[in-house]
């Protein structure tokens, strides 16, 4: 018995297949892949959207929203940071981190619209 989600032929669309290998062949895949990743996390997840809040933000209230320790916040916004997702700020011993920009803030926030979109679709994964 053929399983449902599978074909029973080799290529339906030809010229569409090739179409989209040209397309993708020239997409860094695998960056993209591991910024969603970095967001994949719960805590990072909830410290990007505490990043979509304001403007900027102190590692220790960072840690404070989250109830973490100051070294946990620091070590997630270090590493939203190394992938390019958030930019620090150092002013005396306080460490101010944000959103890298506007893209990051919006691809955040419309995941959030859409889980928020129709709640009895959600899926627990």
């Amino acid at each position: 018995m053929a399983s449902k989600d599978k074909c029973d032929i080799y290529c339906y669309d030809e010229n569409k297949v090739n179409r989209l290998k040209g397309k993708l062949q020239n997409k860094n895949t695998l960056s993209v892949a591991t910024m969603f990743k970095a967001l994949a996390d719960d805590t990072r997840m909830k410290i990007a959207y505490i990043l979509c809040q304001e403007e900027e933000v102190c590692v220790c209230d960072v840690a404070n929203v989250i109830g973490s320790t100051t070294a946990t916040a620091s070590h997630h916004l270090r590493l939203l940071r190394n992938m390019g997702l958030a930019k620090s700020r150092k002013e005396g011993k306080l460490v101010f981190y944000s959103l890298d920009d506007h893209h990051v803030r919006q691809l955040i926030l419309n995941g959030f619209v859409h889980m928020e979109e129709d709640v009895t679709n959600v899926r627990s994964y």
